[in-house]
């Protein structure tokens, strides 16, 4: 089995569990391969998170900029559709990277990977939305609708849309 395989393996596994509860043999186990073939792939647990985040990272970021070509705020409100999808089917308990870094607050390739995922979804925004200069904002949005929804659901998504739609106009208005 390939490396990517094993990954998105290990990326179900910590979704539905954790980062504390799989032991490595359970590690094993979910990967669906040889203890020699995980650890050749991911030689440390930090290795398999790290697997897992990467793998999640790349599989978010194609999901959300799919087919996206419309005008700058409808990409956005077609963003927080597909953030609702996200968490839903993917992560109704949370975002993944956020529960790594929680539960490595000390590991800095844990943290390093999850604040580079979490720049590059900054960088999406601001390349959706055409408007670099509110990238901040839209972020905290996403990432609060994120946060947001094991509690709050489609509510949390549905108010991040407006608060976007709403930012988006006026800047519009302020630059006519």
């Amino acid at each position: 089995m390939d490396k990517d395989r094993i990954a998105a393996r290990l990326e179900a596994l910590f979704s539905q569990q954790g980062f504390a509860t799989p032991s490595v043999p359970e590690i094993k186990e979910a990967a669906g391969v040889s203890m020699r073939t995980l650890y050749r792939h991911f030689p440390s647990k930090e290795a398999m998170v790290i697997g897992a985040l990467d793998h999640r990272h790349a599989r978010y970021l194609a999901f959300l900029s799919r087919d996206v070509s419309c005008p700058e705020a409808e990409a956005i409100t077609q963003l927080f559709q597909r953030l609702a999808q996200w968490m839903e089917h993917e992560a109704p308990h949370g975002c993944l990277s956020m529960s790594a870094f929680a539960a490595f607050p000390h590991n800095v390739r844990v943290n390093d990977s999850v604040k580079r995922h979490k720049h590059e979804i900054r960088r999406l925004l601001a390349t959706l939305s055409g408007r670099e200069a509110l990238a901040g904002e839209l972020f905290l949005l996403h990432e609060g609708a994120s946060a947001a929804w094991p509690t709050l659901g489609e509510e949390a998504i549905r108010s991040a849309q407006t608060a976007a739609y709403q930012l988006m106009r006026r800047t519009d208005n302020d630059a006519a």
